[in-house]
């Protein structure tokens, strides 16, 4: 019998959400927007609590012994009913053999938000203590509103349990990098100045229209494709446990370039990642195509022989606008000539 997946109480007015960088950290420059963003949940009404680890002495905020140690009283803190750190960085996966996955596992479930090098450990908190969490935005983006027909994440870590949560495609998207906080610490607004929507890219199938559904699971692949065939990579245990009907699973690609997707995924894929997939969804991404291999090509090659749906341009990714999506949410995909939404259901 499969075991229920923990959703985290709504957030409500009051309530602490933890600010902690068990990554990178933020330097002098940018602490404005740091402000900003605190600033911004604090007039939501909400006790904001920012940790001893979140500036950026080097590449990390601190010690890995810190960084885990913080990380882990937020997460079992009952005061603490959400963390999300300020961004990703680059090398959480060092926290790994520090956190007691057990003892988060016994605590009351808190929301954790975040994306990029987050996945490192978001993606393993919901394989191991089977608690939901939410991939699509970090702290640094939260001022920013949410664009028609996608959710903010607070609106997820808001809603009642059991709440349906539809977003959709908005087909447009950011054609350049980040915008200039430095600059403009208090900017709000994506600038989307590209015009695109989904794309189904199993071969053979591209003309077909997409109905799937299954729990969902992913992350940023850049970190999670190391974690494959480890203990914090456990996805066919999670599937066994939480998702008999099958997962969906998500691919965020930050900046590799289309070889070193290819190879990473048919890893992953040996390493038992894919077990029970339904269907993958393969976000938009910037980074660069190889001469006659382009970034569509590398999931092909290693994926298209799952015999799934495989749909990208999705906005899971670094490139702006962002879906918040559930890990470990029922989830139905929906492409067809009048729909491009993601169906989740908190239960």
């Amino acid at each position: 019998m499969a075991v229920m997946v923990r959703y985290p109480a709504p957030l409500r007015p009051g309530d602490r959400i933890g600010v902690t960088a068990p990554s990178a950290g933020v330097d002098d420059a940018l602490w404005p927007r740091l402000e900003v963003a605190v600033g911004w949940l604090r007039r939501k009404g909400f006790d904001v609590e920012v940790g001893d680890c979140i500036q950026a002495p080097t590449h990390v905020s601190a010690s890995r012994d810190a960084r885990a140690a913080e990380l882990q009283r937020m997460l079992t803190d009952p005061t603490i009913r959400c963390v999300i750190p300020p961004w990703g960085g680059e090398t959480a996966i060092d926290l790994l053999p520090l956190i007691d996955f057990d003892a988060v596992a016994a605590a009351q479930p808190t929301w954790a938000v975040g994306y990029s090098d987050t996945s490192t450990w978001l993606t393993p908190l919901t394989l191991l203590t089977g608690t939901a969490t939410v991939h699509g935005h970090n702290l640094m983006d939260t001022p920013y509103a949410a664009e028609p027909g996608l959710a903010h994440w607070l609106d997820v870590v808001t809603a009642e349990p059991g709440a349906e949560l539809v977003q959709g495609s908005p087909g447009r998207y950011r054609t350049g990098g980040h915008d200039d906080w430095e600059a403009d610490p208090a900017v709000c607004a994506h600038t989307l100045d590209g015009v695109g929507g989904w794309a189904r890219i199993d071969e053979g199938h591209e003309d077909e229209l997409v109905v799937l559904s299954g729990r969902l699971i992913g992350g940023c692949l850049e970190t999670l494709a190391h974690l494959a065939g480890t203990a914090y990579g456990d996805v066919g245990g999670f599937a066994r446990a939480h998702a008999p009907e099958g997962l969906v699973h998500y691919l965020d690609v930050s900046s590799w370039g289309a070889f070193d997707v290819c190879r990473a995924l048919h890893g992953m894929r040996l390493a038992g990642w894919f077990e029970g997939t339904r269907g993958i969804l393969v976000s938009r991404t910037h980074a660069p195509d190889a001469e006659g291999f382009s970034q569509h090509d590398a999931v092909r090659d290693a994926l298209g022989g799952l015999g799934v749906p495989i749909v990208a341009e999705v906005e899971c990714g670094h490139v702006p606008p962002h879906l918040a999506l559930v890990n470990g949410a029922p989830t139905t995909v929906t492409m067809s000539e009048d729909e491009r939404s993601v169906r989740q259901t908190l239960a």
